[in-house]
């Protein structure tokens, strides 16, 4: 199924105005959404809505929030979300940073009391866009297990950092600091296929293909997969991640961060509040003239684009590349959307009286 941009957009914004966000706050958070789809992010598109939607159900999430700043120096600042949407409230810490950056040259925002904020990406362009370098990083729902555990302790706690440029795009580095993210597994559940070796354990700490192993005790393997060959890296990226997010901001951390499904309640013994972001802004200028790093951003780029390959067919691809591409395909053609997706926006569509169309 394809649909435009546009009319999905509209659709995901009424399903906020529905929910009860504000005008401001539901264009927001559909545009969070809409982003990850066009760059072909689809675990975190779309797809997530009908979760967010059961969570607001549940009362775990707070569509009015009152969003505040509970700490601060000129350069740094703790943010409480009041259980607001992620979508929201990280757009707010990242507008922060980037006041405090143009101000004294940096900025940084902790974020407790939050909620899944989709692509770290979204937040970190914020900051590309004013000649700056953007950080963005959360912890999410415990399904990782450390190296050499079998117990479920940090969430895939996604990172990014994003580099403006001149004549090229901006490099982007987006990823989970887990095997794979959680989404792909949602994505092959719904497609009925296997996943790759290295990416789950089954509760017995064996490898498997199955991705509804998670629900049967089983757990994410950090980056890397195994420690042969390097999940101790990717647990250390994980553990960055999560220790800057919530054990700074004082939100939950570890295996206290509530869970993004409904059906599973959040521990009964919390140590923070909700979930926690990290996000950050450098100004280049702050370095060296921006007309200078960009140049030597482009040809740092034009030198890992031309670099020989094995496969002659196959070139280096830059971070932020394929999202790139993506985007230009998919707003010039329209989004797909999965069968089980489409019928998950169809049942919101009844269930809040929202014109849904492919057109």
């Amino acid at each position: 199924m394809l649909i435009s941009e546009s009319a999905l957009r509209i659709f995901t914004q009424n399903i906020f105005l529905a929910m009860g966000c504000s005008d401001e706050h539901a264009a927001l958070s559909a545009d969070v959404l809409i982003k990850a789809d066009l760059r072909g992010i689809d675990s975190h598109g779309v797809a997530r809505l009908v979760g967010y939607v059961r969570l607001w159900e549940k009362k775990r999430i707070n569509t009015k929030p009152n969003i505040t700043i509970v700490h601060q120096t000129p350069t740094t600042a703790t943010v409480d979300g009041d259980a607001g949407l992620g979508l929201v409230v990280a757009p707010f810490a990242m507008r922060l940073a980037i006041e405090k950056a143009e101000k004294y040259g940096s900025g940084w925002v902790s974020v407790r009391n939050s909620n899944h904020f989709g692509i770290a990406g979204y937040h970190s362009l914020m900051a590309v866009e004013k000649d700056m370098i953007g950080f963005a990083m959360t912890n999410a729902s415990p399904l990782v297990a450390p190296t050499f555990s079998n117990e479920r302790l940090l969430g895939t706690n996604p990172m990014c950092y994003a580099f403006p440029a001149g004549k090229y795009p901006p490099v982007v580095v987006d990823m989970a600091t887990s095997a794979a993210a959680n989404g792909k597994l949602e994505i092959a559940q719904r497609s009925g296929k296997q996943v790759l070796e290295g990416w789950i354990q089954d509760a017995d700490g064996k490898i498997t293909t199955d991705p509804h192993a998670l629900k049967s005790g089983g757990s994410l393997l950090p980056l890397g997969s195994d420690r042969e060959h390097g999940s101790h890296k990717g647990f250390g990226l994980s553990a960055t991640v999560d220790i800057l997010s919530a054990v700074l901001s004082g939100a939950n951390y570890g295996p206290w961060v509530p869970p993004f499904v409904s059906f599973l309640e959040p521990p009964s013994d919390p140590v923070g509040l909700g979930i926690g972001h990290f996000v950050g802004a450098m100004r280049v200028d702050g370095f060296r003239p921006v007309d200078e790093f960009k140049a030597n951003m482009d040809n740092w780029i034009s030198r890992f684009k031309s670099a020989s390959t094995v496969d002659p067919n196959q070139k280096v691809i830059i971070p932020g590349e394929p999202e790139l591409e993506a985007e230009a395909d998919r707003t010039k053609n329209g989004i797909p959307i999965v069968d089980a997706v489409w019928d998950d926006l169809l049942g919101l569509a009844e269930k809040f009286d929202c014109r849904l169309s492919p057109y």
